[in-house]
């Protein structure tokens, strides 16, 4: 079930339950504003519409009417879903980066964007029964967004959103998906940082929608490294935490090695980017759970790697195929 807490004065933590293996629960977090809240971020629409975002709200002592702002750190499933229902029950604002569109084609097409995925895959080396499995298991799955909704105004380097705990600003942390955002309030030093910094580390980079979401992720970890100020994290998963700066090494360690990583895979003979999952992620952690996960972070470091000119992608073949060196 969703719970809300207050976590700091005027700041209440939503805690909103997920259908997904190892990963329980999404945080919101509600920010008092005058009369009301600014809501950042909205949990997953399941088939119970808002009624777990509902029962959190009403623990924190607030209902859907008293949002007045709605903020999305990012246009995911877990963080956007319920934003279609939230504006129509509050009548709020709503906002969020322009480069949202990422996860239109599955909100309004789910079925041709599982066709998408499944191509993908399937040139990515993906054994024919394994992608016949995964379209049993995914076709006609709920997608967690209740409908797709364009923001009122685009959340962008120079807006401000204000609460009773200050100002936050926005910063551009693209790579986990190409619409993320933190945002950071200087004078308390806190970040509601979504997906870009959680207190355990996890990587995942929303392979297809840029050329360079692992470059662009390490962007933004130089970003919220020059902030001045920032005491306390407000992660999308997990328990809050301090030690931003421990966590932002900790995530260029993690990266510099799975990089290293996929280079090692290739030093022998060429791959596919299923093949090199395993080196990845490790074999004895590939499972039907993680297999989708693992083959969107050896794309992304392919590319990454491809576009540093420290491996080669092979032509001439239906399946691509990736050797260690420069072209």
């Amino acid at each position: 079930m969703g719970r809300g807490e207050r976590f700091l004065p005027g700041v209440w933590r939503l805690r909103l339950p997920l259908p997904w293996p190892g990963v329980p629960h999404v945080n919101a977090w509600a920010i008092a504003s005058g009369d009301g809240i600014v809501l950042f971020d909205t949990g997953y629409a399941g088939s119970d519409g808002t009624r777990q975002l509902e029962f959190a709200l009403a623990q924190a002592g607030f209902e859907l009417a008293d949002v007045k702002l709605l903020v999305c750190t990012h246009a995911h499933t877990d963080h956007y879903g319920l934003a279609g229902p939230i504006v129509d029950a509050s009548g709020c604002e709503f906002w969020m980066h322009p480069a949202w569109e990422h996860v239109r084609a599955m909100a309004e097409d789910p079925d041709a964007a599982l066709d998408r995925r499944i191509e993908v895959a399937r040139q990515s080396g993906v054994p024919k029964a394994a992608l016949e499995r995964y379209e049993v298991t995914r076709r006609g799955e709920n997608t967690g967004i209740a409908r797709a909704i364009p923001p009122d105004r685009d959340l962008v380097p120079g807006v401000e959103i204000e609460t009773d705990r200050g100002v936050w600003q926005v910063h551009e942390t693209p790579g986990h998906a190409p619409s993320h955002v933190c945002l950071h309030q200087p004078e308390s030093g806190l970040l509601i940082s979504g997906d870009h910094l959680l207190g355990r580390i996890s990587l995942f980079f929303d392979y297809g929608h840029s050329p360079d979401p692992v470059g662009e992720f390490e962007g933004g970890l130089e970003e919220i490294e020059r902030l001045e100020h920032t005491t306390l994290c407000l992660a999308g998963h997990g328990r809050p935490f301090r030690g931003v700066e421990g966590k932002i090494e900790a995530n260029r360690a993690e990266v510099s090695e799975q990089r290293e990583r996929v280079r090692g895979a290739l030093s022998d003979e060429s791959k596919t980017a299923f093949e090199v999952v395993p080196d990845l992620i490790g074999s004895e952690n590939l499972n039907a759970a993680t297999a989708a996960w693992g083959l969107q972070l050896a794309l992304a470091y392919l590319d990454h790697l491809t576009l540093r000119g420290e491996i080669t992608e092979l032509e001439g073949s239906n399946t691509r195929r990736w050797r260690d060196g420069a072209a």
